[in-house]
């Protein structure tokens, strides 16, 4: 397979597009190369979310449209991965028949031996569940999966749900809980801090989940885990690793040492992705989300007690069967009092056997669509007034690369995990210092309902630039005002631009 080149198309979930890098990495390690094109490619395969029908259904349609790909030249191969290959397995194949192999959630590691079967003739399906600890036992993965240096990574520390809301597909396409052993993780996150990686966010369905079964049984010791504080503080303490984010954690599983990490571990990022899904008591328990809107006003209440400046972002289901306008309000105003500083927000989807397809009292699909909306109309305008909180302040971003604005932008994130666009000059020093991959100093001087617009800080301009491991370990809270320090002379032609925006 040394002349094959394969093309990855991913969708959905951050989980899902840590599979897909895990995909590149057994493929690359079985002797493929990445394509510069999907019509370059020998191999393509398609990492499928279900968590909604829409995604499913491009799944269907992407699938007729590749029959003309395939014909195009003898030999290319079509595999299908991720949730919706778990949910539906081998009728796939009977229904696509270009279609060569089909790998569920827990298979990973048999794609290359599925591209073999298939160069040979061969259609096969992968989609039972594996509860063994070797589905996590792949490759390392290399620093460069991308073009420009990496210095963030996703981890697997679990995966699978045990909750079964009544909305949600993930139990039956992910499976049961599993938790990876912490040497495991603790082994990956200090390979990755030797090639360079700065900031680690934690993958599972239900991150905070991590270890519980084993701790209840008294097992963790034998089982390899801990609870998921203890695994937060233990990776916290590897050298090289300057930040710390984890997704997407469950309400139900926030206890006293979780809170307390958020206040007391030095590179645990003050941002939280806090799902709530509806701000109705009523609609959470149809729901089976085993939580009241009180119970997650006192989470996030302990969350800014431990760290003051946390901001808070979540996920939000509207339409859910049997939802009133009354139902409706008490979610706005929910996001209201709870200040989220972002959301994603969604109409609700019946996916094929969970609780709730069955429920009927549908919500009309217009209203709905109002709600929605109304929704994200009432968060943009407290996106766009947090934003506005910060400028004035520093930040440290995390480059990322050039800004989908042009010009002489480059975009990153900060701490918080909000996306910065900085305008750089000519009179920023070092040379290469808004390279992907470098944390930069900067001060927000602007804001639009998406993004935060800073200007870079002199480096040479900022107490402790002569340490050498400067400036990774600064701005640790990313509280202090810009009048504390200089900044260069971009930053006024910026701050007019802002104005226009707005």
């Amino acid at each position: 397979m040394q002349d094959k080149r394969f093309s990855i198309r991913t969708y959905g979930c951050q989980m899902n597009v840590h599979d897909s890098e895990k995909v590149v990495t057994l493929l690359e390690d079985a002797g493929l190369s990445a394509a510069a094109s999907e019509s370059e490619a020998d191999l393509l395969v398609i990492n499928t979310c279900s968590i909604r029908d829409k995604a499913e259904h491009q799944l269907y349609s992407d699938l007729g449209k590749l029959r003309e790909w395939k014909a195009e030249k003898p030999g290319r191969i079509v595999g299908v991965g991720g949730c919706v290959a778990q949910q539906v397995g081998d009728r796939l194949l009977s229904r696509f028949g270009h279609l060569d192999f089909v790998f569920g959630t827990h298979h990973l590691r048999r794609v290359p031996a599925m591209l073999d079967g298939a160069l040979a003739g061969r259609r096969a399906a992968w989609v039972g569940e594996d509860e063994s600890q070797e589905r996590f036992d792949l490759p390392a993965r290399r620093p460069a999966l991308a073009t420009g240096p990496r210095r963030r990574a996703f981890v697997t520390v679990m995966e699978g749900c045990d909750m079964f809301c009544s909305f949600c597909i993930v139990p039956s396409t992910r499976g049961r809980e599993i938790s990876r052993a912490a040497t495991e993780i603790d082994t990956e996150v200090r390979q990755l801090a030797d090639q360079g990686i700065l900031e680690i966010m934690l993958l599972g369905q239900t991150v905070n989940a991590y270890g519980r079964h084993d701790v209840r049984r008294g097992r963790a010791a034998a089982a390899g885990t801990m609870p998921f504080a203890e695994l937060l503080g233990q990776l916290d303490a590897i050298p090289g690793i300057e930040r710390i984010r984890y997704t997407s954690p469950h309400p139900l599983f926030y206890d006293a040492a979780l809170i307390r990490a958020h206040g007391e571990l030095e590179h645990l990022c003050p941002n939280v992705h806090l799902p709530v899904q509806s701000g109705s008591n009523r609609i959470l328990e149809q729901m089976r989300r085993r939580y009241t809107r009180e119970r997650y006003f006192e989470i996030l209440g302990a969350l800014r007690a431990a760290r003051p400046d946390v901001a808070i972002t979540s996920d939000l289901i509207v339409g859910f069967p049997g939802e009133t306008e009354g139902d409706f309000e008490q979610t706005l105003d929910l996001v209201r009092v709870a200040g989220l500083v972002d959301s994603f927000s969604f109409k609700y989807s019946p996916r094929p056997g969970t609780g709730a397809a069955g429920m009927g009292a549908e919500v009309p699909a217009e209203v709905a669509q109002d709600r929605l909306e109304r929704l994200q109309a009432q968060q943009r305008d407290q996106t766009l007034a947090y934003h506005q909180s910060r400028v004035g302040q520093e930040a440290l971003v995390l480059i990322e690369g050039p800004s989908r604005r042009g010009g002489h932008q480059v975009t990153g994130r900060d701490l918080h995990h909000r996306v910065v666009n900085l305008d750089l000059c000519s009179s920023l020093e070092p040379p290469g210092a808004a390279e992907p991959g470098t944390l930069l100093p900067a001060r927000v001087v602007g804001a639009t309902p998406h993004s935060l617009l800073a200007a870079p800080l002199d480096p040479a301009l900022l107490p402790g630039a002569e340490d050498p491991d400067f400036p990774r370990s600064r701005l640790k809270s990313s509280k202090r005002r810009a009048d504390e320090t200089e900044s260069v002379d971009c930053a006024g032609g910026l701050a007019e631009d802002v104005l226009r925006v707005l």
